[in-house]
């Protein structure tokens, strides 16, 4: 009896829990707000062209 008691309410308790989980609408935060790649990081990325660039012209005229 007291077996049969513990399996209907842990059974109760399972779908009273699955309901109450699966009821709540999903709650996303909004996007994040992007990185600003700005001038700093524009002028770096070039500067780092042109110093390859300059370091492949150098070792082809070797």
């Amino acid at each position: 009896m007291k077996s049969t008691l513990f399996i209907l309410s842990a059974l109760t308790l399972v779908l009273v829990f699955t309901s109450v989980v699966l009821g709540q609408p999903p709650n996303f935060p909004h996007d994040p707000d992007q990185a600003p790649i700005s001038g700093g990081l524009g002028l770096l990325a070039a500067a780092g062209g042109a110093y390859a660039w300059k370091k492949l012209r150098s070792k082809k005229a070797d």
